[in-house]
């Protein structure tokens, strides 16, 4: 509980107080330590002049917010310095969640009020040139530790202010990782691995937070390190452990409304670039005419993520982004374009328990079939997850929390691709489940 000084708080005055000293004496030079130490010297001469009282716990929480209030995220300071904590999520003043090992919660944090998180806000985006209001009410950015930082402001939403910012993982995970979580089995790792080194055009699909962009760093890494590579993303968060890596981030427009430089404009300016491959974060409008044609015009290995709640959604949700470029097209030479461009599909889920899992690998045929002027695709699964009754259905546990990812019994056609680079792979020759 804060103390009161005649009818003016006690924490809100101290701070207001500090603050015009640090705006009044350039502390930005100053390690962080030796900034603690000016701050803690600061308060206390203001606490001695005005015969001020104040315990001694209450100072260190004053300079500790204070401190972070100036330099650092305030009251969420040590929610980004927490490798644990994957996602920031700030509804209110009053509303603060993170998401922690794959799990949402809401946290007991609290801002003084929504001014508070719009100073916070302003001081992130004023370095980097950016800014936030009534006028400009939505904002996307990266921070100098790689984290994307979203922002939007009422009207656009009922709530005053509301903030979501995405971390950026320091240790970033590989495929060894991902079969001790049993995300996937050593048997399709393996058989990735080799579509990968094969050249194979791979998308990445899932629904939001299944680990798409994480699964597409890590399968990149499977890539000859010979090859030139061409990564391009909204917000840079691939990290391919490559030599010959070249990495393009789009620009939103300046405070004109002018400068953008969208990803369609670095996929074209790529081809030019004289890349092996093109690795796209995500693809989400326009730009997927444009990285279908590089697929399918001699830059085979090409990959990219899409979202979509399975296989069949993906084809349709490429199809509707094909026809919105402004391409002369129509459904069924959308269609064609698909079939012809993309080798495999490798689709990501995640059980009500919270685990991410491989859920499909995938072909895309198409059959040469009509169904009125409309090409027919058909999805055939190489390996799905395949899940165990355990007979158990309750808040941590249920059905779907027990299986494994099975050989389907399906020989996809580009196996004569892979055999075509001098590489081979058994895959049906272990019972997978």
């Amino acid at each position: 509980m804060n103390s009161t000084y005649g009818d003016i708080d006690i924490s809100n005055y101290l701070s207001k107080k500090i603050l015009k000293k640090i705006k009044a004496v350039d502390l930005g030079k100053l390690l962080p330590e030796a900034r603690l130490k000016r701050i803690d010297k600061y308060l206390r001469e203001i606490v001695e002049e005005e015969k001020i009282i104040i315990s001694q716990k209450e100072i260190c929480r004053l300079v500790r917010e204070i401190y972070e209030d100036s330099f650092s995220f305030g009251p969420v300071s040590f929610l980004i310095n927490d490798d644990r904590i994957t996602e920031i999520m700030i509804n209110n003043f009053n509303e603060v969640y993170i998401e922690e090992d794959d799990a949402i919660r809401k946290t007991e944090i609290i801002f003084r009020d929504n001014n508070h998180i719009r100073n916070m806000v302003d001081k992130i985006l004023s370095p980097l040139g950016l800014r936030v209001d009534e006028s400009s009410p939505m904002v996307d950015a990266r921070l100098k530790n790689g984290s994307r930082i979203n922002v939007v402001l009422n009207p656009i939403t009922i709530n005053d202010v509301v903030v979501t910012i995405r971390k950026f993982k320091k240790n970033i995970m590989d495929i060894e990782s991902l079969k001790k979580e049993g995300m996937i089995n050593k048997k399709v790792a393996d058989f990735v691995k080799v579509c990968v080194e094969s050249k194979l055009n791979i998308i990445v699909s899932g629904a939001t937070s299944t680990g798409k962009t994480t699964f597409l760093n890590i399968i990149s890494n499977f890539i000859q390190p010979d090859e030139r590579i061409v990564t391009i993303e909204e917000t840079l968060e691939l990290n391919l452990n490559l030599p010959h890596i070249v990495k393009l981030e789009s620009r939103p427009p300046n405070l004109e409304g002018k400068g953008e430089i969208t990803i369609r404009d670095l996929v074209r300016n790529s081809l030019r670039m004289r890349p092996d491959r093109i690795i796209v974060g995500e693809i989400r409008g326009a730009e997927a005419v444009d990285v279908l044609q590089a697929m399918n015009t001699g830059h085979s290995g090409s990959m990219t993520t899409v979202h979509s709640n399975s296989p069949k959604d993906l084809v349709t949700r490429l199809e509707t982004m094909i026809l919105m470029s402004g391409l002369n097209s129509n459904p069924s030479t959308a269609r064609r374009m698909i079939a012809s461009s993309i080798d495999m599909i490798i689709h990501l889920g995640k059980l009500k328990n919270g685990r991410r899992i491989l859920l499909e690998v995938s072909e895309l045929i198409n059959k040469n079939e009509f169904i009125g002027n409309n090409t027919v695709l058909e999805v055939k699964d190489i390996f799905k997850y395949r899940t165990e009754d355990t007979g158990i259905n309750d808040n941590e546990h249920n059905e779907f929390c027990r299986g494994d990812i099975v050989y389907t019994g399906y020989t996809p056609t580009f196996m004569d691709k892979i055999k075509s680079r001098g590489l081979n792979f058994n895959y049906k020759d272990e019972n997978l489940g």
